[in-house]
């Protein structure tokens, strides 16, 4: 099983970066995915999911309306558009596939920094 992030990078406050975890080794299409996020000396936060099928998100208020989350099940690849980035969403970014019968699966995860 692997899940491998990339798209993270430094970027100046109000820039878009979008991420992508590519996943292999399990059926992505069963899975609901979920990026999270973790910043020097906070616990890791829950940013973003989306079902299965693709058809419901939910977000962080932190990040509603500034980040999407999307997947391309063909591809087996899970997206997270962010917009409008700001300072406090420097983090690592981290993609989890998770199903509630069978348990989930995590990245290496992707560092973005945002600062001027």
């Amino acid at each position: 099983v692997q899940l491998v992030e990339s798209g993270g990078g430094l970027v100046q406050p109000g820039a878009s970066l979008r991420l992508s975890c590519v996943s292999s080794g399990f059926t992505f299409s069963r899975y609901s995915m979920r990026w999270y996020r973790q910043a020097p000396g906070k616990e890791r936060e829950l940013v973003a999911v989306i079902t299965s099928a693709g058809g419901s998100t939910n977000y962080a208020d932190s990040v509603k309306g500034r980040f999407t989350i999307s997947r391309d099940n063909a591809k087996n690849t899970v997206y997270l558009q962010m917009n409008s980035l700001k300072p406090e969403d420097t983090a690592r970014y981290y993609c989890r596939a998770w199903d509630a019968t069978i348990g989930g699966y995590w990245g290496q995860g992707t560092q973005v920094t945002v600062s001027s």
